[in-house]
């Protein structure tokens, strides 16, 4: 029987922004960095505690609408021309989970210049926008490979410089208060500034339980798949296939939510390979197949960092793990490889097989069977729940296509035509 779930919310949230900024090390902590910078200004104006943290939260995954890395690069980089696509999917994400909708209007307008707001400073989500935008630009302005406090002067003048059109003075003034402390620097540029936030940050301690761990997982489960057609509804259909094997081996219905939780952000660290390889029409290069071999180790090691979820790491991180310690990244074998992360094996590949993909059409049952029994037969898979999933085959098909038409009408609707 497994004990009760319960985590951090902020060691929750703080983990999956750190993973959102995983695709370059140009980019790394850039949330985290706005968080911190956000939270320094709330400070200096002395707001309210819930006010602080609704701004801190969205600042925190204020670019989740930017699904896929090139995408997040571009808009780092000054090159994105387009401020509003992300921002409109930031507000569709925020607003679908009850744990961060109060946020969503924050991300929808932190790219809005202050210019281009029609009403006071203190009316709602004015300023909480404003000082996301002054947090965002700063650290993108910031140098990676120059000392910070060489850069000082030069950022200041930078932020001063759009006072009045893209921010409004007051928050400007904020901004030049926080800035003449060393320290202030130090910490925004720290490689602990994770920690910093963990541990002093201006996030109450929040334990939450598995409903909203449930929730949370079906956020980044759209962050994960909506980036493209071709993944749009692939960890829907993992995490319904892994509910149905679970329920048919006979785990608990505890064990079987923990399940749909991991399957739903077994490809978190997919956020790192860029659309150019997820994409791609024909065979991957050995050097592009060795890139998307590393997306099973962030799954785990942004999952591990998260006190009370190794269960669901372990099960979501090792679905390309073999019996035979062939698979990858970790070459575990059967002694170390739970049923859960078995079941998981099993879905990803039946599910993956099932749809189509960029090189192919989905294939038809009796492929699926050969390759299923193929791999058991090999130790590759856990034959019994290969053995259950084909005598299942046609309830778990249907199950898991409807599941997936969901995922894909909501696609559609929401994300296709960006």
């Amino acid at each position: 029987m497994l004990k009760e779930i319960s985590v951090n919310l902020i060691n929750f949230i703080l983990s999956l922004s750190d993973a959102i900024d995983l695709a370059s090390p140009a980019i790394a902590s850039h949330q985290l960095r706005t968080a911190f910078v956000a939270w320094q200004i709330c400070k200096a104006a002395k707001l309210s505690e819930e006010t602080v943290e609704k701004i801190f939260i969205a600042a925190l995954l204020h670019d989740i609408g930017a699904l896929a890395p090139e995408d997040k690069i571009r808009l780092h980089d000054f090159e994105e021309k387009n401020l509003d696509t992300h921002c409109v999917r930031g507000e569709s994400l925020f607003e679908s989970t009850p744990l961060l909708k109060p946020a969503a209007r924050i991300v929808r307008f932190h790219h809005r210049p202050w210019k281009e707001w029609e009403t006071p400073l203190d009316s709602p989500n004015v300023l909480e926008s404003q000082i996301i935008f002054l947090a965002d630009l700063l650290e993108r302005l910031i140098k990676r490979d120059q000392y910070i406090l060489h850069q000082v002067e030069n950022l200041t003048s930078r932020i001063t410089s759009v006072s009045r059109t893209d921010i409004h003075p007051d928050v400007v003034e904020l901004f030049a208060m926080i800035s003449k402390r060393e320290d202030f620097w130090l910490d925004l540029t720290s490689p602990r500034l994770y920690s910093l936030l963990l541990h002093y940050g201006p996030f109450r301690p929040v334990a939450i339980e598995i409903e909203d761990i449930y929730s949370l997982s079906f956020l980044f489960r759209r962050i994960i798949d909506f980036r493209s057609f071709f993944t749009a509804t692939h960890s829907t259909g993992v995490a319904a296939c892994a509910v149905i094997l679970s329920k048919i081996f006979g785990l608990t219905e505890a064990e079987t939510t923990l399940m749909e939780i991991a399957g739903n952000l077994h490809d978190l660290g997919k956020l790192i390979v860029p659309n150019s390889i997820l994409n791609k029409s024909n065979k991957l290069t050995k050097e592009e197949f060795a890139i998307i071999k590393q997306h099973t180790y962030f799954t785990y090691m942004v999952l591990n960092s998260i006190e009370g979820l190794d269960q669901i790491a372990e099960w979501a991180a090792f679905h390309h793990e073999r019996l035979d310690g062939s698979g990858y990244p970790f070459h575990v074998s059967a002694d170390k490889i739970s049923t859960g992360s078995r079941i998981m094996a099993v879905a990803d590949i039946f599910t993956a097989l099932a749809e189509d993909r960029p090189y192919r059409k989905g294939m038809d049952r009796k492929e699926i069977e050969n390759i299923l029994i193929v791999q058991a037969n090999k130790n590759f898979l856990d034959k019994r729940i290969v053995d259950l999933l084909l005598q299942n085959y046609d309830e778990i098909l249907i199950q898991v296509k409807e599941k997936q038409e969901v995922s894909r009408v909501r696609y559609e609707k929401e994300f296709a035509h960006f």
